[in-house]
């Protein structure tokens, strides 16, 4: 059974910087960030595939950059210019094939 263990949320104000982390216990070929917000459905904000291909929502390109690191089976979310409606529990997600695996979640809070 893969493992994802995110880090890196918490409070920042309007306009701030977080790093999200999310560390797999092995290899998997696509990796990415969706996120919940209070009421509303689950959405993938970012992925990337082991070969470095990436792909965004439209509500976070040009702030949002997603990264990994091949060896160490991590994948990054580098967010800036946050903003309120970017607060939301931010999950990680793992796809093998048609299997697909997710994190417990990290709540990211934008506010002053």
């Amino acid at each position: 059974q893969v493992q994802l263990v995110e880090s890196g949320g918490g409070l920042v104000q309007p306009g701030g910087s977080l790093r999200l982390s999310c560390a797999a216990s092995e290899n998997i070929f696509t990796l990415g960030w969706h996120r919940q917000a209070p009421g509303k459905q689950r959405e993938s904000v970012a992925t990337i595939t082991s070969g470095g291909r990436t792909d965004y929502t439209d509500a976070v390109k040009g702030r949002f950059t997603i990264s990994r690191d091949n060896a160490k089976n991590t994948v990054y979310l580098q967010m800036n210019s946050l903003k309120p409606e970017d607060t939301a529990v931010y999950y990680c997600y793992g796809r093998r094939g048609t299997v697909g695996y997710w994190g417990k979640g990290t709540l990211v809070t934008v506010s002053d």
